[in-house]
C-alpha cells in the first residue's frame, strides 16, 4: 500500500474520532448540565472525562503526527501560508481543549461533592460550565477552520 494513502486514511479516521468524540461529549455534557440533575451531571462528567482520555487525547496526537507526516510525504513547504494558519488554528483548539479538560475535572469534582452532600451545585460550577461552553466553541470553530484548510489546501492561496 502507498504510504501516503495509508497515512491519509489514518489521518481522516483520527479526524472522525477527534471531531465526533468532541461533538458527542459536548452535547452529552451540555444536556446533562442544563437538566440540573446533580446525580446525572456527576455521572456524565465522569463519562466525558473518560472519553477525552480514551479517544480525544490519542486522536489529537495522531492528528498532529499524521498531519506532519502527510506534509512531508506530499512535499509541501512547512511554512506555506495555509499550513501556518492551520498550525495556529490547531494550537488554538489544543490550548482551549487543555483548559476544557481542567474545567471538566473541576466540574466532575464539584458535581460529585454536591451529589455526596445532597446539595445544589455551587455558583462556581455554573461559572466553570459557562467558560467550558465558550471554550468549546473556540475549539469547534478552530477545528472547522483546520478542516477547511485541509480540504482546500493550497488552492486557497
Amino acid at each position: 500500500m502507498d504510504p501516503y494513502v495509508f497515512v491519509r486514511g489514518l489521518h481522516i479516521f483520527s479526524a472522525f474520532i477527534l471531531f465526533g468524540t468532541g461533538l458527542g461529549t459536548a452535547f452529552h455534557m451540555y444536556v446533562a448540565c442544563r437538566s440540573g440533575a446533580v446525580a446525572g451531571i456527576a455521572r456524565v462528567t465522569r463519562q466525558v472525562v473518560l472519553a477525552d482520555r480514551l479517544f480525544t487525547l490519542p486522536a489529537g496526537f495522531i492528528q498532529l503526527a499524521t498531519g506532519l507526516w502527510l506534509i512531508h510525504l506530499a512535499g509541501h513547504d512547512l511554512a506555506a501560508p495555509w499550513l501556518l494558519l492551520s498550525y495556529l488554528l490547531y494550537a488554538t483548539a489544543g490550548a482551549a481543549w487543555l483548559v476544557v479538560v481542567k474545567l471538566q475535572l473541576d466540574l466532575q469534582r464539584l458535581a460529585i461533592t454536591a451529589m455526596d452532600q445532597d446539595s445544589d451545585l455551587p455558583d462556581r460550577f455554573w461559572r466553570a460550565f459557562a467558560l467550558w461552553v465558550r471554550l468549546g466553541w473556540v475549539g469547534f470553530v478552530s477545528l472547522i477552520g483546520v478542516f477547511v484548510l485541509m480540504v482546500a489546501r493550497p488552492a486557497l492561496w
